[in-house]
């Protein structure tokens, strides 16, 4: 049995695989990398079937198109490591990651280990999430409250190592129909099922940022609805000491989500606006739990959503960084 499994899953990424697979190379002989292809139409097959003849610590996956939540649990289901770690097929790991996250587990006596992450932008530009160093450990409670805060914690899979036992019984739980914001769905069912956690903040995870990539694409249906819905799973399902959190982290998205659509061109927002703004009608007394530059946004979409367009694309166009582009 190998230590780590490292699950990659990857769809049409033939261009830019062969970086991720290399980068998990570098991890010693007691890891295997799981490649699950999520029914690729270009040379993806070819690329891991290559792959898997030069080292035998690749193994290749093929599966009809199913979505990346469906394709990171076969992937588990393929597993044998006691740990497991995934990896999206456009991104890179630096060699001591998952050796530094493992140590971190055994020393904290932890379930899941995690770290930060940085964005590498095609002109060198390179952003850290957030390189401050400090170690944090994690009861369950303080876990799921820090990942719905989002601040220092990033709610992503990819800068985790979780022990396999975890993804027992996971699999009846997800919702396979969400595609955006299904990793924080998944952290908030692995993160209740862990008794404790360490969060060390260094950033050996290089999420590449893609003009592709699917956290960039236009707004559509997915991109408007999945967030809210994912944050409603989570309200039915917290105890009772973590609804305040579930609360601020639903109206929170409904605000930002509002903020996207303003500035969207092409996606039909009026009728999303609408259903946004009742969820913010609906659940005034959650938007006391917000910062107050948050509710004060709150405030503005509610009662003057004339005036909050105006002066939101005028922010946008005039003073605010275009930091990620």
């Amino acid at each position: 049995m190998k230590v780590i499994s490292a699950v990659v899953p990857c769809y049409n990424s033939a261009a830019y695989m062969e970086k991720a697979i290399n980068s998990l190379l570098t991890g010693g002989d007691e890891m295997e990398i799981i490649i699950v292809d999520d029914g690729s139409s270009d040379g993806s097959r070819e690329v891991l079937t290559e792959f898997a003849a030069r080292d035998g610590r690749v193994k290749p996956v093929f599966k009809e198109n199913g979505g990346v939540t469906s394709a990171r649990l076969r992937g588990v289901l393929e597993s044998s490591g006691d740990w497991v770690g995934f990896v999206d097929g456009d991104d890179e790991i630096e060699p001591d990651m998952y050796e530094r996250l493992l140590a971190n587990a055994g020393q904290y006596g932890a379930d899941i280990s995690h770290c930060g992450y940085q964005m590498a932008f095609a002109d060198g530009r390179v952003h850290f999430f957030h390189n401050s160093g400090v170690i944090r450990q994690q009861s369950t409670e303080t876990a799921i409250r820090d990942l719905l805060e989002g601040s220092l914690v990033e709610p992503g899979l990819c800068n985790k190592l979780y022990r396999r036992q975890l993804f027992w019984g996971l699999a009846e739980k997800m919702d396979f129909s969400i595609r955006i914001n299904e990793d924080l769905l998944m952290n908030y069912y692995l993160f209740s099922a862990a008794e404790k956690t360490v969060f060390e903040d260094w950033c050996p995870y290089h999420y590449i940022v893609r003009g592709s990539s699917a956290s960039r694409q236009k707004l559509n249906d997915h991109r408007v609805y999945d967030p809210i819905r994912v944050k409603q799973i989570i309200l039915e399902d917290v105890p009772d000491e973590l609804l305040p959190d579930a609360r601020r982290a639903y109206v929170n998205t409904c605000v930002y989500s509002y903020c996207g659509l303003v500035t969207a061109g092409e996606y039909p927002s009026r009728e999303a606006k609408g259903y946004l703004r009742g969820m913010l009608k609906n659940h005034r007394d959650w938007c006391r739990l917000l910062p107050n530059r948050t509710k004060l946004l709150a405030g503005m979409i509610v009662k003057t959503p004339w005036l909050f367009e105006t002066v939101f694309r005028l922010r946008v166009r005039y003073m605010q960084k275009k930091t990620y582009d």
